[in-house]
């Protein structure tokens, strides 16, 4: 049987609610701290029911695009509600626990040989990372691209190609949720603290502080809202 004739799927109503939104917020030129109308209202004017509406914003705060304050409305985070499309989303979302499982079988054993192997560069490069890290986030950014460099530079300092081309295998998943995480509020400079810890106990030449000091970074990088969002849970 041809897939050409497969069933034709239908838009989410939440996902055009949240199409909505962005046109909205585009039309009136709202940027990072304006407050967007309440869910009362959205459901009123976009004739849709509250559920939907609540659905769409959470898809938004999921995406780190908005921030719900408690009894306080919503508000946008960034400029734009350019937001990822829903089915990429849910793919995400079905891979990312795996995903994290193998961090952290393969990156804890990374960060113990790295404090065992590592030398005075790797040092030199691991506090490199660490300073674009921070400057990155002190410019209001995740501190992505630092977040990497470090990871690659614990990877380097370990010193096990099995491990090393493991890594390269899921580096595309990897950096999935490393920016899932660190678009969580407030978690940049909480990974910042992490990654410090790490470092330090792969600078004492410390094994099994470094794994600890890795186990519970990548179990931080865990807490993600994606994870507790239920694509199917409106409409």
């Amino acid at each position: 049987m041809s897939d050409a004739l497969r069933p034709m799927s239908r838009p989410r109503l939440y996902e055009q609610v949240i199409e909505r939104l962005r046109e909205y917020v585009a039309e009136e030129r709202l940027r990072a701290g304006d407050k967007l109308p309440a869910e009362r209202e959205l459901a009123q004017r976009l004739g849709v029911s509250r559920a939907s509406v609540k659905q769409a914003i959470v898809v938004l705060e999921v995406q780190g695009l908005v921030e719900t304050r408690h009894g306080g409305g919503s508000y946008l985070v960034r400029d734009t509600l350019d937001a990822e499309p829903v089915d990429q989303l849910v793919a995400r979302r079905r891979r990312l626990p795996d995903v994290l499982e193998a961090r952290e079988a393969i990156e804890v054993k990374l960060a113990e040989l790295a404090a065992e192997r590592r030398t005075p560069g790797d040092l030199d490069e691991l506090e490199s990372a660490l300073a674009q890290m921070r400057a990155e986030i002190e410019a209001g950014g995740y501190g992505i691209d630092g977040d990497r460099r470090f990871h690659a530079a614990v990877t380097a300092a370990a010193r096990s190609a099995l491990l090393a081309e493991f890594m390269r295998s899921i580096a595309e998943q990897v950096s999935e949720s490393r920016t899932e995480s660190l678009r969580q509020p407030g978690r940049p400079s909480r990974s910042l603290r992490q990654h410090q810890a790490i470092f330090d106990a792969i600078s004492r030449g410390d094994p099994a502080r470094a794994a600890t000091a890795m186990r519970r970074h990548v179990r931080t990088v865990a807490k993600v809202r994606l994870l507790d969002w239920n694509p199917d849970s409106a409409d």
